[in-house]
């Protein structure tokens, strides 16, 4: 039976919780540059622009790129041979709460 902290539950969850919000994925990052380079209407172009700075400053800097984070919503699987210390509840939760406090997150 393998024996699982809920301190490492919390600890990788609040990591989780501060890098969706810092971190954009390569892919989605080229397909946002992608389109900026092919977007015609100059609004568009700026928005497109601001948008690739926004995320770029979020990365290199460790701020989020959008505080409005919505509802955090965890979907969890555990095996048969898993024996958790604590409430994986309670873990998860604490987790999104330094998360967002660390991450400096909005509260939603």
């Amino acid at each position: 039976m393998r024996q699982v902290s809920s301190k490492d539950i919390t600890k990788k969850v609040r990591d989780l919780c501060i890098s969706a919000a810092c971190d954009l994925e390569p892919d989605v990052a080229g397909a946002i540059r992608a389109a900026a380079e092919k977007e015609e209407s100059p609004l568009g172009k700026e928005v497109l622009g601001q948008i690739i700075n926004n995320f770029e400053i979020a990365g290199k800097e460790g701020l989020p790129m959008c505080q409005d984070t919505g509802i955090s919503v965890f979907f969890v699987e555990i095996g048969r041979e898993v024996a958790l210390d604590s409430s994986l509840e309670e873990a998860i939760n604490e987790g999104v709460r330094q998360g967002y406090r660390e991450g400096y997150l909005r509260k939603s």
